[in-house]
């Protein structure tokens, strides 16, 4: 027995140096672009002042959530700025947005493809298990293979990892629509596209909302494991306090990790329920709109039809 052995790794290695070789050139497109829109985002981001982008988070905040969840933000980032971070931070946020942005372009149609076909769905799930129970680590070695030290196999590992929650949920939320909903579609006559736009999907979206919630997060925690790949931000900097022993840069460095990761859960959170949110400013301005739009409607509104009622009982009787 000691001499049975399968080699799988060496058939994983094969095939990762066949990709390289062979597609070398499509690896290097994807480098190019994907960090492209990394540092254009990072550079975009310092190149503003700091309050500015502090007030734009806020805004954002109350937007969405609630003011005090406004006040939260600016008290949080102002501490990432009192710590020596902001300019990790905001790189560690470019290239979980990118990331999380292809994962969603990725998840969102294959969640579609698997929800309408039973057999992709069986296909697809063994590869999600794979994708979601795989070490972390393990995607950093064929993306540095792929695209050497950087932020780029950051992005893809990132991508990798965080796939999978968007992609089930999505499934789960489009398969949960009611069936009698989608059989009055198509009762009406709507093609398989409309009643998808018109019905499943805005049906559907908190579930999708909250796949993209959780991808976010787990992009977040990918990225600061993509620092070991060389990819600048927090993760940088956790992997030089560990190599360190530097606990102060440890904890400043994981203290602005989560800051961000509470700022990106409670925001992604508030995209999936906004009418829950009555303490968001676009809560406030539906409630003030709604009154007014049932006013509104009532006014113009025809009077009821005056009774068909003989005319000596519609006009009063003269003494």
């Amino acid at each position: 027995m000691d001499s049975f052995r399968i080699p799988i790794g060496e058939w994983a290695e094969a095939g990762v140096a066949w990709i390289r070789d062979t597609l070398g050139w499509l690896l290097s497109g994807v480098s190019a672009v994907v960090g492209w829109f990394v540092d254009t985002l990072a550079n975009g981001l310092l190149s503003l002042p700091i309050v500015a982008v502090i007030v734009i988070f806020a805004a954002l905040a109350w937007l969405l959530r609630s003011w005090r969840f406004a006040i939260g933000t600016i008290v949080g980032f102002v501490l990432i700025l009192g710590v020596g971070q902001w300019v990790n931070s905001m790189q560690t946020l470019a290239l979980v947005l990118v990331a999380a942005l292809i994962a969603v372009v990725i998840a969102v149609p294959l969640g579609i493809a698997a929800a309408r076909n039973d057999t992709f769905s069986a296909i697809l799930r063994p590869v999600l298990d794979l994708m979601q129970s795989m070490p972390a680590f393990v995607y950093l070695i064929p993306a540095i293979v792929f695209f050497s030290i950087g932020v780029v196999p950051g992005v893809v590992a990132t991508v990798i990892f965080a796939l999978p929650p968007g992609v089930r949920l999505t499934e789960l939320g489009i398969r949960g629509v009611d069936s009698e909903t989608v059989e009055a579609g198509h009762a009406f006559g709507a093609t398989p596209a409309q009643i998808l736009r018109g019905v499943q999907l805005p049906l559907a979206m908190p579930s999708i909302m909250a796949g993209v919630n959780q991808l976010i997060m787990l992009a977040l925690s990918m990225a600061v494991i993509a620092g070991i790949a060389g990819a600048d931000g927090l993760g940088k900097e956790i992997v030089q306090a560990m190599s360190t022993v530097d606990i102060a840069k440890g904890v400043e460095a994981g203290l602005s990790v989560v800051i961000l990761a509470v700022y990106l859960d409670r925001l992604t959170g508030a995209l999936g329920a906004l009418k829950t949110q009555r303490g968001s400013l676009l809560g406030a301005i539906a409630r003030r709109r709604g009154p007014q739009d049932a006013r509104s409607t009532a006014a113009a509104a025809p009077a009821p039809a005056e009774q068909d009622a003989p005319v000596a009982e519609r006009t009063p009787a003269r003494v």
